[in-house]
């Protein structure tokens, strides 16, 4: 589901959460038991290949229920008044702020409860919060930020933009592989770093991402043109030696930062 397209509509509060489970299917404990012995470990790893499946047999109830809620809500008008994204055990649901629509989000939680006890789920309270967009405050999903304000036409929309901690956590992977390879070649440390950098790249280059493009795009060829100096046992970046062109079409650096949209 296109948060973008939904903001553009309504307006929100959000309950936002991640779910904690427990599994009591005695066929899938075995087959988890199974796959653990055989990977040596003792859980599942957030993020791990087991999870989104775990996560989509458990909570596919809940799904159904929010699904109901939708076209229930919707018979009054013909208008979404409630609308919700989920991955794995991250789920995002938005609500009308109308005052006419408080009870939903009230009506919302007791029913999540309702569901996640009939599975055995738990809500993580310290993860689960309700936020008021139209009060200028965001909320985090899959890595993005998301704020409610006004394009440049005017109009009311969803600014999408990298999580900080998105951000840092690249920049010290990258600052890692420049620390231990600081007597390589600067090809051989241009290698590993490409692969890594259309990774992230690719992921996040939609919604309001370009701000945060350029200050990794900048410093990256400054950390580039360090090791080019280090290397001739002279300081600065060099700025006169080599053209930031020169750095993409004779070393090729990764550099395709543009945003772009796809269509599914």
């Amino acid at each position: 589901m296109d948060l973008s397209a939904y903001f553009d509509n309504v307006q929100h509060h959000i309950l936002l959460g991640k779910v904690a489970q427990r599994i009591n299917d005695s066929k899938v404990m075995r087959l988890l038991k199974l796959i653990l012995k055989a990977n040596g470990k003792r859980g599942v790893p957030q993020g791990g290949m087991i999870s989104p499946l775990l996560s989509n047999l458990y909570l596919n109830e809940i799904d159904k229920m929010l699904e109901k809620a939708k076209a229930f809500t919707k018979k009054k008008d013909g208008y979404i008044h409630i609308e919700y994204t989920r991955f794995s055990d991250d789920m995002v649901i938005l609500i009308d702020s109308h005052h006419s629509w408080n009870w939903l989000m009230k009506f919302t939680m007791f029913r999540l409860k309702q569901e996640f006890e009939k599975i055995g789920v738990k809500i993580n309270t310290e993860k689960t919060k309700i936020i008021n967009l139209l009060k200028g405050e965001k909320f985090c999903f899959l890595g993005f930020d998301y704020r409610r304000m006004k394009t440049k036409n005017g109009k009311w929309g969803v600014r999408q933009t990298p999580k900080k901690k998105a951000r840092t956590k690249l920049l010290e992977k990258i600052k890692g592989i420049f620390k231990s390879k600081k007597s390589q070649p600067l090809d051989r440390v241009i290698k590993l770093i490409n692969p890594i950098m259309r990774g992230w790249v690719n992921y996040f280059r939609i919604g309001n991402s370009a701000k945060c493009f350029s200050y990794v795009k900048d410093w990256l060829q400054k950390k580039i043109r360090k090791h080019l100096m280090r290397a001739r046992k002279r300081k600065g970046f060099g700025w006169d030696r080599w053209s930031n062109k020169w750095l993409y079409e004779k070393l090729n650096l990764y550099g395709d930062y543009k945003i772009r949209y796809y269509q599914a």
